[in-house]
Protein backbone atom coordinates (compact mmCIF):
# COMPACT_ATOMS: atom_id res chain seq x y z
CA UNK A 1 0.00 0.00 0.00
CA UNK A 2 0.69 3.28 0.18
CA UNK A 3 3.24 5.43 2.20
CA UNK A 4 3.97 9.38 2.71
CA UNK A 5 1.48 11.53 2.00
CA UNK A 6 -0.48 11.04 -1.59
CA UNK A 7 -2.75 13.59 -3.18
CA UNK A 8 -5.87 10.91 -3.63
CA UNK A 9 -8.23 11.03 -6.71
CA UNK A 10 -11.19 8.93 -6.68
CA UNK A 11 -13.85 8.43 -9.34
CA UNK A 12 -16.60 5.99 -9.77
CA UNK A 13 -14.64 4.22 -12.60
CA UNK A 14 -12.17 5.02 -14.84
CA UNK A 15 -13.85 8.81 -16.44
CA UNK A 16 -11.42 10.57 -13.53
CA UNK A 17 -8.44 9.39 -15.28
CA UNK A 18 -9.24 12.23 -17.27
CA UNK A 19 -9.06 15.03 -14.69
CA UNK A 20 -6.06 13.10 -13.11
CA UNK A 21 -3.94 13.39 -16.26
CA UNK A 22 -4.37 17.28 -16.00
CA UNK A 23 -3.64 17.20 -11.92
CA UNK A 24 -0.27 14.86 -12.94
CA UNK A 25 0.51 17.37 -15.80
CA UNK A 26 -0.16 20.41 -13.69
CA UNK A 27 1.50 19.06 -10.54
CA UNK A 28 3.85 16.24 -11.65
CA UNK A 29 6.45 16.22 -8.33
CA UNK A 30 3.47 15.05 -5.99
CA UNK A 31 2.77 11.50 -5.03
CA UNK A 32 -0.96 10.17 -6.07
CA UNK A 33 -3.34 7.68 -5.24
CA UNK A 34 -6.08 6.74 -8.46
CA UNK A 35 -9.12 4.70 -6.89
CA UNK A 36 -11.71 3.69 -9.37
CA UNK A 37 -14.75 1.79 -7.33
CA UNK A 38 -15.70 -0.01 -10.90
CA UNK A 39 -16.92 -2.86 -9.04
CA UNK A 40 -19.73 -0.36 -8.15
CA UNK A 41 -20.13 1.28 -11.00
CA UNK A 42 -21.78 3.48 -12.80
CA UNK A 43 -23.16 5.74 -10.06
CA UNK A 44 -25.42 7.73 -12.04
CA UNK A 45 -28.71 6.35 -11.23
CA UNK A 46 -28.01 5.45 -7.63
CA UNK A 47 -29.60 7.27 -4.70
CA UNK A 48 -28.27 9.74 -2.53
CA UNK A 49 -27.92 7.80 0.65
CA UNK A 50 -26.36 4.47 -1.50
CA UNK A 51 -23.93 7.47 -3.35
CA UNK A 52 -22.85 8.93 -0.50
CA UNK A 53 -22.38 5.68 1.35
CA UNK A 54 -20.47 4.31 -1.54
CA UNK A 55 -18.12 7.55 -1.39
CA UNK A 56 -17.63 7.84 1.89
CA UNK A 57 -16.33 4.54 2.03
CA UNK A 58 -13.78 4.93 -0.68
CA UNK A 59 -12.62 8.12 0.84
CA UNK A 60 -12.26 6.97 4.22
CA UNK A 61 -9.90 3.74 2.13
CA UNK A 62 -7.42 6.77 0.82
CA UNK A 63 -7.32 8.24 4.13
CA UNK A 64 -6.21 4.85 5.61
CA UNK A 65 -3.49 5.36 2.62
CA UNK A 66 -2.10 8.61 4.23
CA UNK A 67 -3.84 10.79 1.50
CA UNK A 68 -4.63 14.16 3.41
CA UNK A 69 -6.36 15.78 0.69
CA UNK A 70 -8.82 13.78 -1.69
CA UNK A 71 -9.95 15.18 -5.13
CA UNK A 72 -13.82 13.60 -6.11
CA UNK A 73 -13.03 13.45 -9.60
CA UNK A 74 -16.71 12.07 -9.89
CA UNK A 75 -19.39 14.76 -10.78
CA UNK A 76 -22.65 11.83 -9.42
CA UNK A 77 -20.19 11.75 -6.05
CA UNK A 78 -19.66 15.69 -5.95
CA UNK A 79 -23.17 16.31 -6.50
CA UNK A 80 -24.75 13.58 -4.00
CA UNK A 81 -21.62 13.13 -1.47
CA UNK A 82 -19.52 16.29 -1.13
CA UNK A 83 -21.78 18.30 1.06
CA UNK A 84 -22.48 15.50 3.45
CA UNK A 85 -18.68 14.28 3.30
CA UNK A 86 -17.69 17.83 4.35
CA UNK A 87 -20.15 19.17 6.75
CA UNK A 88 -20.64 15.87 8.40
CA UNK A 89 -18.36 13.46 8.05
CA UNK A 90 -14.96 15.20 8.11
CA UNK A 91 -15.80 17.24 11.52
CA UNK A 92 -16.32 13.46 12.76
CA UNK A 93 -12.94 12.58 13.29
CA UNK A 94 -11.28 13.73 10.16
CA UNK A 95 -10.90 17.76 11.16
CA UNK A 96 -7.22 17.78 9.91
CA UNK A 97 -8.19 15.97 6.28
CA UNK A 98 -10.02 17.68 3.10
CA UNK A 99 -12.05 16.76 0.40
CA UNK A 100 -13.05 18.64 -2.76
CA UNK A 101 -14.94 17.92 -5.89
CA UNK A 102 -15.24 19.26 -9.36
CA UNK A 103 -18.28 21.29 -9.46
CA UNK A 104 -17.59 24.01 -7.82
CA UNK A 105 -14.07 24.71 -10.22
CA UNK A 106 -16.27 24.65 -13.36
CA UNK A 107 -19.11 26.88 -12.15
CA UNK A 108 -16.59 29.28 -10.96
CA UNK A 109 -15.45 29.48 -14.60
CA UNK A 110 -17.69 28.05 -17.23
CA UNK A 111 -19.19 31.99 -17.79
CA UNK A 112 -15.88 32.85 -19.67
CA UNK A 113 -16.83 29.76 -22.69
CA UNK A 114 -19.67 31.41 -23.37
CA UNK A 115 -21.34 34.67 -25.60
CA UNK A 116 -24.75 34.07 -25.82
CA UNK A 117 -25.17 33.43 -22.10
CA UNK A 118 -26.53 30.45 -22.80
CA UNK A 119 -25.10 26.88 -21.57
CA UNK A 120 -25.56 23.42 -22.31
CA UNK A 121 -24.95 20.85 -19.40
CA UNK A 122 -24.43 17.02 -19.94
CA UNK A 123 -24.30 14.74 -17.19
CA UNK A 124 -25.32 11.42 -15.60
CA UNK A 125 -28.93 11.44 -14.25
CA UNK A 126 -27.34 11.74 -10.84
CA UNK A 127 -25.41 14.73 -11.38
CA UNK A 128 -28.66 16.36 -13.26
CA UNK A 129 -31.11 15.83 -10.63
CA UNK A 130 -29.38 16.78 -7.93
CA UNK A 131 -29.53 20.37 -9.07
CA UNK A 132 -26.00 21.06 -8.55
CA UNK A 133 -24.97 22.72 -11.47
CA UNK A 134 -28.07 24.97 -11.47
CA UNK A 135 -27.67 26.04 -7.49
CA UNK A 136 -23.96 26.52 -8.11
CA UNK A 137 -23.70 28.04 -11.13
CA UNK A 138 -26.44 30.70 -10.15
CA UNK A 139 -24.14 31.63 -7.34
CA UNK A 140 -21.22 32.05 -9.47
CA UNK A 141 -22.77 33.49 -12.88
CA UNK A 142 -26.52 34.21 -12.46
CA UNK A 143 -26.86 36.22 -15.54
CA UNK A 144 -26.06 32.34 -17.75
CA UNK A 145 -29.35 30.59 -18.51
CA UNK A 146 -28.07 26.80 -18.07
CA UNK A 147 -30.02 23.65 -20.54
CA UNK A 148 -29.28 20.37 -18.71
CA UNK A 149 -29.66 16.87 -20.83
CA UNK A 150 -28.67 13.68 -18.90
CA UNK A 151 -27.33 11.21 -20.95
CA UNK A 152 -27.55 7.76 -18.40
CA UNK A 153 -26.37 5.37 -20.92
CA UNK A 154 -22.97 7.13 -21.92
CA UNK A 155 -21.27 5.80 -18.90
CA UNK A 156 -21.84 1.98 -19.32
CA UNK A 157 -20.94 2.40 -23.34
CA UNK A 158 -17.44 4.00 -22.27
CA UNK A 159 -16.84 1.53 -19.21
CA UNK A 160 -17.50 -1.23 -21.50
CA UNK A 161 -15.09 0.15 -24.21
CA UNK A 162 -17.46 1.32 -26.88
CA UNK A 163 -16.55 4.79 -26.96
CA UNK A 164 -15.03 4.58 -30.14
CA UNK A 165 -17.44 2.02 -31.86
CA UNK A 166 -19.63 3.20 -34.85
CA UNK A 167 -22.14 1.76 -32.37
CA UNK A 168 -21.80 4.57 -29.91
CA UNK A 169 -22.64 7.61 -32.06
CA UNK A 170 -26.45 7.19 -32.67
CA UNK A 171 -26.53 7.51 -28.37
CA UNK A 172 -24.80 10.30 -28.30
CA UNK A 173 -26.69 12.08 -31.02
CA UNK A 174 -29.77 11.42 -29.47
CA UNK A 175 -28.94 12.81 -26.31
CA UNK A 176 -27.12 15.91 -27.96
CA UNK A 177 -30.23 16.39 -29.98
CA UNK A 178 -32.44 16.26 -26.86
CA UNK A 179 -30.28 19.14 -25.53
CA UNK A 180 -30.15 21.29 -28.27
CA UNK A 181 -33.68 21.02 -29.02
CA UNK A 182 -34.02 22.97 -25.91
CA UNK A 183 -32.30 26.20 -27.25
CA UNK A 184 -31.22 27.25 -30.21
CA UNK A 185 -29.21 29.86 -28.27
CA UNK A 186 -26.73 27.48 -26.70
CA UNK A 187 -22.56 27.80 -27.61
CA UNK A 188 -21.75 25.89 -24.96
CA UNK A 189 -21.74 22.01 -23.91
CA UNK A 190 -19.61 21.32 -20.88
CA UNK A 191 -18.97 17.87 -20.55
CA UNK A 192 -20.53 17.29 -16.47
CA UNK A 193 -19.18 14.01 -16.43
CA UNK A 194 -15.49 13.12 -15.92
CA UNK A 195 -16.27 9.76 -18.70
CA UNK A 196 -17.24 12.06 -21.49
CA UNK A 197 -14.27 13.23 -22.64
CA UNK A 198 -13.65 9.79 -24.53
CA UNK A 199 -16.08 10.62 -26.32
CA UNK A 200 -15.61 14.38 -27.30
CA UNK A 201 -14.83 13.57 -30.64
CA UNK A 202 -18.23 11.71 -31.65
CA UNK A 203 -19.29 14.79 -29.44
CA UNK A 204 -17.88 17.56 -31.59
CA UNK A 205 -19.00 15.90 -34.86
CA UNK A 206 -22.92 16.42 -33.71
CA UNK A 207 -23.15 19.79 -32.71
CA UNK A 208 -22.88 22.19 -34.76
CA UNK A 209 -19.01 24.06 -35.61
CA UNK A 210 -20.01 27.15 -33.50
CA UNK A 211 -20.62 25.06 -29.96
CA UNK A 212 -17.76 25.40 -27.40
CA UNK A 213 -17.06 21.53 -26.04
CA UNK A 214 -15.87 22.07 -22.13
CA UNK A 215 -14.01 19.16 -20.15
CA UNK A 216 -13.29 19.72 -16.50
CA UNK A 217 -9.80 18.29 -16.92
CA UNK A 218 -7.67 21.13 -16.96
CA UNK A 219 -10.08 23.53 -14.84
CA UNK A 220 -9.99 20.95 -12.38
CA UNK A 221 -6.23 20.65 -12.33
CA UNK A 222 -5.76 24.34 -12.31
CA UNK A 223 -8.16 25.30 -9.25
CA UNK A 224 -5.88 22.64 -7.47
CA UNK A 225 -2.59 24.73 -8.21
CA UNK A 226 -4.62 27.19 -6.98
CA UNK A 227 -5.88 25.94 -3.75
CA UNK A 228 -2.16 24.29 -2.90
CA UNK A 229 -1.30 27.59 -3.18
CA UNK A 230 -3.76 29.30 -0.74
CA UNK A 231 -3.41 26.40 1.77
CA UNK A 232 0.34 25.86 2.33
CA UNK A 233 -0.16 24.37 5.34
CA UNK A 234 -1.79 21.29 3.49
CA UNK A 235 0.81 21.78 0.73
CA UNK A 236 3.82 21.50 2.60
CA UNK A 237 2.16 18.22 4.19
CA UNK A 238 2.03 16.86 0.80
CA UNK A 239 4.70 13.85 -0.05
CA UNK A 240 6.45 14.45 -3.57
CA UNK A 241 8.51 11.80 -4.84
CA UNK A 242 6.53 11.61 -7.88
CA UNK A 243 5.07 8.41 -7.45
CA UNK A 244 1.40 7.03 -8.70
CA UNK A 245 -0.25 4.33 -7.42
CA UNK A 246 -3.36 2.85 -8.92
CA UNK A 247 -6.41 0.83 -7.21
CA UNK A 248 -9.46 -0.86 -8.54
CA UNK A 249 -12.55 -2.44 -6.81
CA UNK A 250 -12.67 -5.32 -9.24
CA UNK A 251 -10.39 -8.15 -9.85
CA UNK A 252 -10.00 -8.25 -13.45
CA UNK A 253 -7.41 -5.94 -12.96
CA UNK A 254 -6.13 -6.55 -16.40
CA UNK A 255 -9.11 -5.06 -18.11
CA UNK A 256 -9.44 -2.27 -15.74
CA UNK A 257 -5.53 -1.38 -16.67
CA UNK A 258 -6.19 -1.60 -20.52
CA UNK A 259 -8.77 0.85 -20.45
CA UNK A 260 -7.04 3.22 -17.41
CA UNK A 261 -4.22 3.34 -20.01
CA UNK A 262 -6.12 4.69 -22.83
CA UNK A 263 -7.73 6.99 -20.26
CA UNK A 264 -4.70 7.60 -18.76
CA UNK A 265 -2.61 8.26 -21.98
CA UNK A 266 0.06 6.17 -19.84
CA UNK A 267 0.21 2.88 -19.27
CA UNK A 268 -1.43 2.24 -15.80
CA UNK A 269 -0.21 -1.38 -13.79
CA UNK A 270 -3.42 -1.10 -11.16
CA UNK A 271 -3.60 -3.65 -7.79
CA UNK A 272 -7.46 -4.58 -6.95
CA UNK A 273 -8.58 -3.88 -3.22
CA UNK A 274 -11.55 -4.24 -1.05
CA UNK A 275 -12.39 -0.96 0.27
CA UNK A 276 -14.99 -2.14 2.34
CA UNK A 277 -12.31 -3.86 4.73
CA UNK A 278 -12.30 -1.90 8.11
CA UNK A 279 -14.50 1.30 6.50
CA UNK A 280 -16.80 2.63 9.52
Amino acid sequence: MAKGNPIGVFDSGIGGLTVFRSIVEALPGYDYIYLGDNGRAPYGNRSFKTIHQYTWECVQWMFKQGCPLVILACNTASAKALRTIQQQDLPNGYADKRVLGVIRPTAEVIADYTKTKEIGVLGTKGTVQSGSYLLEIEHFAPELKVHQQAAPLWVPLIENGEYDKPGADYYVKMYLDQLMAQSPNIDTVLLACTHYPLLADKIKAHLPGNVNVVAQGDIVAASLVDYLQRHPEMEQNLSKTGKRQFYTTIDDTADFDHHASQFFNDEVKSEFVDIREGCE
